[in-house]
């Protein structure tokens, strides 16, 4: 099959996932094949949501809305133009997926399609009704990838490559059990902001979408602060106010309530607002409804620790601070060009 016909069938999925994405779910009349598919959508969106209760319509929504501003053929185009992408004999590319967020293995399933390849697909239990269907419109606007797509729920077998994502624990299984195998192994990672005390509020609310998007299940969003000794925490409390109607949600208000008293019985140092911590820590990862923070003097040594302790970070966000920064409220709407831990899963695949 030619690259363009791949790119075009990506692109019309794009069409379809785009009227899921907004509060009104309204169906396109350009739209192909809505008579088959559309209806069926909306029953996995909802199976989705009844399976998982961190994938609420909200979250739901907003990962749509992302895939479908990402699969236009500008975006794929620009994407691809550094890449020399020829028809060789396709080899099978396993995957296995993580479930933390909606569709989180979508950007591998793309990559490994769009470069020719074939696809053995294992999904995480958290995340397995949208995928298969959103796979079943693609075979169907573009019958050659009929026999292209697999999903499984078993062992994997006869692939020649692997991508798998998972917990520092599974990727050291992975990587024994994948050594005679190409592959690209992720392990957990964390994002962090850098905060100056210069910001503005509108600065520190979109900050805020960096940590509560997806009750901040994902590894780029922001878990971790660094801020100047001193730092004025009021502001930044005032800036993600908004934020406030995530505590009516039954699983977050849970972990809420758990880590707050878990930190008072530690009798840990923590601020907190009715539905948000946080608490200094040195470490990456913090709990839900909970972020870690860190004072920093020297914006240079910073700046060092940051760099050796890169295979634990996956964002920094700041705003004039570092050259490799992600400006505020972006995390959660990478580029097709921004790979998970700097891993560029393309040139991986065209070099198989």
């Amino acid at each position: 099959m030619q690259l363009q016909k791949r790119i075009n069938a990506f692109v019309k999925l794009g069409d379809f996932i785009r009227q899921f994405s907004n509060e009104v779910i309204q169906k396109g009349e350009k739209v192909e094949h809505n008579e088959v598919f559309f209806d069926g959508f909306k029953h996995q969106l909802k199976l989705a949501e009844e399976h998982n209760g961190w994938f609420t319509p909200k979250n739901l929504r907003y990962a749509l809305k992302s895939w479908a501003e990402a699969l236009t053929a500008t975006q794929i185009d620009n994407w691809l133009k550094p890449y020399t992408l020829k028809e060789n004999n396709p080899k099978t590319i396993a995957i296995i997926m993580a479930g933390n967020i909606p569709l989180v293995g979508f950007h591998d399933f793309l990559s490994v399609l769009i470069t020719g390849h074939k696809v053995l697909v294992k999904q995480s239990s958290n995340d397995k009704h949208l995928l298969p269907y959103l796979a079943k419109y693609l075979e169907y606007i573009e019958p050659n990838f009929k026999g292209k797509i697999t999903f499984t729920s078993e062992n994997l077998e006869n692939f020649d490559a692997v991508i798998a994502t998972g917990s520092n624990n599974t990727a050291r299984y992975f990587e024994y059990y994948f050594k005679d195998k190409p592959s690209i192994i992720r392990k957990n990672r964390n994002s962090v902001a850098v905060l100056t005390g210069n910001e503005s509020i509108e600065d520190l609310k979109k900050l805020s979408d960096d940590i509560f998007r997806y009750f901040g299940l994902g590894c780029r969003n922001v878990s971790k602060l660094f801020v100047p000794k001193y730092y004025d925490f009021n502001r930044f409390f005032e800036a993600l106010y908004h934020w406030h109607p995530i505590i009516e949600k039954p699983k977050y208000a849970n972990n809420y309530d758990y880590n707050k008293a878990v930190y008072l019985m530690s009798e840990f140092d923590m601020l907190e607002n009715g539905f948000f911590m946080i608490k200094e820590d040195v470490s990456y990862a913090s709990p839900i409804a909970t972020a870690f923070y860190e004072f920093y003097d020297d914006t240079e040594k910073l700046k060092l620790k940051l760099e050796q302790d890169k295979e634990q970070i996956q964002c920094v966000v700041s705003r004039g601070v570092l050259e490799n920064e992600i400006a505020f409220g972006a995390t959660q709407t990478p580029q097709l060009w921004d790979y998970a831990d700097g891993e560029d899963s393309v040139k991986f695949l065209l070099s198989i």
